[in-house]
C-alpha cells in the first residue's frame, strides 16, 4: 500500500545550510552531549573555530549546563541565529532531503536527513507510536534543554533515528540518484572524519517513499494495525524529548488549521538503517564521582552492597575474572586499581539494567554524580582519581533493539551508543523554526 510522508510520520524539510565558500571543518561541531566531563575538547573546538561562522555558536555544549553563565550563553546563541540568516551565512534550499556518507573510525555509513512529525513520537513507557524511545526518558533532563530550544528561531539536529530495512531499500538508492547534488564534502575536526552530504531533491524522493510504505506494511504486519514500530530512536531521545515538549507547550493556543503545518510541529534529524554495516552499537560506560563525600573504593562497596540487595549475590573480584552461568562480570575501576564486578543471578535482561539499578540509589540517596562515558580509554582516566569509579559495560547486540523496544519498551538508559564520540553526528544542517 501507498502512503503519504505524513501518514509515515515524516516531513520534507527546507533545509538549511552555510553558503558557498564557508569552511565545512569549522562550521561542522560534534553533538553537544558528548565530552561532558572534557572541557579541554570544548576549549580546542573553540579555538580552531576562532571568528569562522560555526554551528559552535548556535549550539550549547551540554558541559556548560548549569554554569553560572549559562543563559548569558543561550541569549549569544539566539543572536548568532538571528545574525547567521540576516547576513546571509545561512541559505535555504528547495525542500528535499540530504543524503549522508559518515567515515570514521574505519567505518562509514549512510544516513537521510529529514523530518519527524512529533505526534508521531511519543517517549511515555507502553508507547506504541510509530517512533519509540529505545531507552527511558528521564523527564528532568529535558527542562535545561528546552530553556533553549524555547523560542529559537532554528534547530540544528544531532538526532539519529532508525529504521528496520533489512534489504536497504529506502536510504541506499538515493545516495547515486539521478537529480543529485553534493553539497558538502569535507574533513571533520578533532579526529571527527569525513563527512559528504547529497542534497535530493523532494521530487527524486518517491521511490524513497514508496520503499517506506512497504516497510510500514511489514511493521503492520509484524506488530499489529496501530501497534506498527516504523522507527527507534538511535542517539538523541532527550533533544527529540525536548522537542516534542516544546511543541506540546506550542499546539496549546493554536487551532487545528494551525497544527496541520506548523515549523514546530517537526524535528530535523537522521535517519540511518540499523542493517548498515557501518552502524555499530558500543557501550556507555559509567563514571561515579564521590564529590568529596566518598573515594572510589568506597563507591564500589556501596555499589555491591545494594547489588547483593537487588539480585542473588554480588562481589569483587580479581581482573580477569570472567562470568559463570546466571551471572554478569563487569570491570570496575577504583583509584587506577582494575577488578570485576560479579553479580550472581542478576534481577535484570541486561547488564547495564543491573548495574544501573544501584548507580541510580546511589545517586538519589548519596548525592554522587554519574556519567555516562563513550570510551574505556576515558573512564580509566577518569577512574585514576581515587575520588571516581569507572564501570565498563560490555556492547549490545544492534539487532536486539527493535524486538526488544517493540516487546519489552525502553531499555534501560543509555544501554548503547552508535559508535564512540567521534563518530556521533556534527551539526552541519538547520531548519527554521519561524
Amino acid at each position: 500500500m501507498s502512503y503519504s510522508w505524513k501518514e509515515l510520520g515524516l516531513k520534507i524539510p527546507e533545509i538549511m545550510l552555510p553558503k558557498d565558500g564557508t569552511d565545512y571543518e569549522k562550521w561542522s561541531i560534534v553533538a553537544c552531549d558528548q565530552y561532558t566531563s572534557d572541557p579541554e575538547y570544548w576549549k580546542k573546538a573553540d579555538e580552531l573555530v576562532g571568528d569562522a561562522p560555526s554551528t559552535l555558536r548556535l549550539m550549547l555544549p551540554e558541559y556548560y549546563l548549569g554554569k553560572p553563565d549559562e543563559e548569558e550563553r543561550i541569549v549569544k546563541i539566539r543572536k548568532a541565529m538571528t545574525d547567521y540568516v540576516d547576513q546571509g551565512i545561512l541559505k535555504t534550499l528547495p525542500a528535499g532531503c540530504v543524503v549522508v556518507r559518515r567515515t570514521a573510525e574505519g567505518r562509514s555509513r549512510l544516513g537521510l536527513v529529514i523530518s519527524v512529525d512529533l505526534d508521531a513520537f511519543d517517549y511515555n513507557v507502553g508507547a506504541t507510536s510509530l517512533i519509540r524511545s529505545t531507552e527511558k526518558t528521564i523527564v528532568e533532563r529535558i527542562p535545561p534543554r528546552l530553556r533553549i530550544r524555547r523560542g529559537a528561531p532554528m534547530e540544528l539536529p544531532h538526532i539519529l533515528i532508525l529504521i528496520d530495512d533489512p534489504d536497504r531499500t529506502v536510504i541506499e538508492p538515493l545516495e547515486k540518484a539521478e537529480g543529485t547534488q553534493v553539497v558538502y564534502d569535507t574533513d571533520l575536526m578533532l579526529g571527527g572524519g569525513h563527512i559528504t552530504g547529497t542534497f535530493v531533491p523532494e521530487d527524486k524522493m518517491c521511490q524513497a517513499l514508496d520503499a517506506m510504505s512497504a516497510l510500514f506494511d511489514k511493521a503492520q504486519e509484524h506488530y499489529g494495525q496501530g501497534r506498527a514500530m516504523l522507527m527507534a530512536m538511535g542517539d538523541g531521545n532527550h533533544s527529540l524529548a525536548t522537542a516534542k515538549a516544546n511543541w506540546e507547550e506550542i499546539k496549546k493556543d493554536l487551532s487545528e488549521e494551525e497544527r496541520e503545518d506548523h515549523p514546530a510541529r517537526y524535528a530535523l534529524c537522521e535517519l540511518e538503517n540499523v542493517h548498515d554495516e557501518g552502524i555499530v552499537f558500543e557501550p556507555i560506560h559509567r563514571v561515579m564521582f564521590g564529590e568529596e563525600k566518598a573515594d572510589g573504593a568506597q563507591i564500589l562497596e556501596e555499589t555491591v552492597a545494594l547489588l547483593k540487595e537487588q539480585n542473588s549475590d554480588a562481589w569483587l573480584a580479581d581482573a580477569g575474572t570472567v562470568a559463570g552461568e546466571d551471572q554478569y562480570a563487569i570491570p570496575v575501576i577504583a583509584g587506577g586499581k582494575e577488578q570485576v564486578l560479579v553479580i550472581d543471578h542478576p534481577s535484570s535482561g541486561l547488564e547495564v539494567g543491573a548495574l544501573q539499578n544501584a548507580l541510580d540509589v546511589l545517586v538519589t540517596e548519596k548525592g554522587y554524580k554519574i556519567d555516562y562515558i563513550h570510551g574505556s580509554d576515558a573512564v580509566r582516566s577518569l577512574a585514576a582519581d581515587p575520588g571516581n569509579a569507572g564501570f565498563l559495560l560490555p556492547p549490545m547486540d544492534k539487532f536486539r533493539l527493535f524486538p526488544a523496544v517493540a516487546s519489552d519498551g525502553a531499555l534501560p538508559r543509555k544501554t548503547f551508543s552508535m559508535g564512540e564520540a567521534v563518530e556521533k553526528r556534527y551539526y552541519i544542517e538547520a531548519r527554521s523554526l519561524v
